[in-house]
């Protein structure tokens, strides 16, 4: 094949070993081929640098291989050009089987000119990645200690959760503080709910007559520690995260005017697509890499089920809840997406389309540097008329009814 890239460098990197295979170009015209493995201590990593450098390296390939490869690349990213490559692509290469042989492999492909890098976020932009994801794990915790507090007062038979909405909100917490002190009168701890709970006061008494022993007294208190551990956590985190998005403002304020984009989705989203949209030629594009699209499964002229790809899970889960958040956003253009989808799919893929078409707003909203302009309920109708008179025809048509259609006089 021909080769596109004269001096470069595969690497296949290890958790304590780098193997980097280099191919330069030899006297008579052909191609020389050198192979040396290298420790990943960082003065190892300044040796392989020296070495690559020594060879007159340019362009440097290696696998995101877990996070072992995050030390080398931002070792060699000053010096070089280097491409971070998606194990699958090598994945079905067939007789690479040994460390030596991946990474001349991986050298080739890249003399070749047949790899792709993947999207590595300047270092900005990796600190506020790695915290978003953080609090994000944080938030998941908190969600399951909340679950374990359930599990304990059914335990108990105190049926708070099936009365109150949210059994941490400030009327749930004051009856559980009473419960650990001490507590076990329904009327007394039903009194201590406030404001429109106070409606349910009947079921709340029947609800908190249970069977609360020291046993669940121990467990709920380790729980309510747990919570408010990882509420300070949160809160901790957050402040850093606005310290470092404080010169993203402008950009994220115009992503919040997208319904069902809050503040920490907008941050996601400039977190993990980097905000820098130059590098995708499309909205299109910006969906595949993400995989938030259908897939594409066609053969012989048939079309089966496309299914998607996992793709960025932090990613995609911030625009599932913008999407399920969007669905609830009345008289607005992905409100009506969202029904006309879920009209014959459903309602979670109704979701995931309305989160794919957030997604390509995104996309114009950083690219331009422009605010959502909202196209109202009746865009889709306004946009294809013919198709919703024809729809509406079909029904009435199905119902026994016989549609006769006349004009307005002007």
């Amino acid at each position: 094949m021909q080769t596109t890239i004269e001096r470069c460098a595969g690497l296949d990197v290890h958790q304590a070993t780098v193997v980097a295979t280099v191919r330069v170009p030899a006297a008579p015209g052909g191609r020389q081929e050198g192979t040396e493995t290298f420790g990943t201590t960082t003065r190892a990593l300044m040796t392989l640098r020296d070495w690559l450098q020594a060879h007159g390296v340019t362009h440097v390939a290696m696998e995101s291989t877990g996070v072992y490869w995050k030390p080398v690349y931002y070792v060699l990213e000053d010096a070089f050009t280097v491409l971070l490559v998606n194990v699958q692509q090598l994945k079905h290469v067939p007789g690479r089987k040994s460390d030596v042989r991946d990474s001349a492999w991986i050298a080739q492909l890249l003399e070749w000119g047949l790899l792709r890098g993947s999207v590595v976020p300047p270092a900005p932009l990796r600190d506020l990645r790695e915290l978003t994801r953080y609090r994000k794990h944080q938030i998941e915790d908190r969600a399951r200690e909340v679950n374990r507090l359930h599990r304990v007062l059914q335990d108990a038979n105190i049926k708070l959760t099936s009365v109150a909405t949210d059994v941490m909100g400030v009327s749930g917490r004051a009856m559980l503080e009473a419960l650990l002190q001490g507590t076990t009168n329904a009327d007394l701890l039903a009194d201590l709910a406030r404001g429109k709970l106070r409606r349910k006061l009947p079921a709340l008494r029947e609800a908190l007559v249970g069977r609360f022993r020291s046993h669940h007294g121990f467990m709920v208190g380790q729980i309510l520690a747990k919570i408010d551990f990882l509420d300070e956590t949160v809160e901790t985190l957050t402040q850093e995260i606005d310290r470092l998005v404080a010169p993203f403002e402008a950009t994220l304020g115009l992503l919040d005017t997208i319904p069902g984009v809050n503040r920490r989705a907008a941050i996601t989203l400039l977190a993990e697509t980097t905000g820098e949209m130059s590098r995708f030629p499309s909205p299109g594009h910006l969906s595949s890499w993400a995989a938030i699209c259908p897939g594409q499964n066609e053969s012989a002229g048939k079309r089966r089920s496309g299914k998607m790809r996992h793709g960025n899970h932090y990613l995609r889960t911030a625009l599932i809840e913008s999407g399920l958040a969007a669905s609830r956003a009345n008289g607005t253009a992905l409100q009506a997406r969202y029904l006309r989808v879920k009209r014959h799919r459903g309602h979670k893929k109704a979701v995931v389309a309305v989160g794919h078409h957030i997604l390509e707003i995104a996309f114009f909203v950083m690219r331009d540097g422009v605010s959502y302009q909202e196209l109202g309920a009746d865009y889709f109708d306004r946009r294809r008329p013919d198709r919703v008179l024809h729809y509406h025809v079909r029904r009435l048509e199905a119902l026994g009814y016989r549609v006769t259609l006349e004009k307005p006089a002007a």
